[in-house]
């Protein structure tokens, strides 16, 4: 492993730790990033499943959609988030953003997340 996968892994390591601790039993709303798409599932860690799912290679997003890897694409995916997870009772979460700065799309899909109801 490079140096900087490993202080990747060091870094979410660091920040799912933290989440253990202040979480209270909520789920979590995980992020992952890449160079051309952005994904966010709503995991149940104590029962170790997932509650809902959503992501830029979605039908309905992807066809709407200029690109996967902007902010306006993170705003979609937070949205439809959002709408899965009240769906599924799920209103407060915990946000876990991994091992990206909480800056750019992370923080826009968390944003559009909030505006659509879900509670962090």
């Amino acid at each position: 492993m490079s140096k900087q996968q490993d202080l990747n892994q060091r870094r979410k390591a660091r920040v799912r730790a933290r989440l253990r601790k202040v979480s209270g039993g909520r789920v979590r709303l995980s992020v992952f990033r890449s160079s051309q798409h952005i994904y966010a599932q709503i995991i149940d860690d104590t029962a170790g499943h997932t509650l809902a799912a959503a992501s830029t290679l979605d039908k309905g997003l992807r066809e709407g959609l200029k690109t996967g890897a902007d902010i306006e694409a993170a705003k979609a995916v937070g949205k439809l988030i959002a709408e899965r997870a009240l769906a599924n009772g799920v209103s407060t979460v915990v946000f876990d953003r991994g091992q990206y700065l909480f800056h750019g799309r992370v923080k826009a899909l968390a944003d559009a997340a909030r505006e659509a109801g879900l509670q962090f």
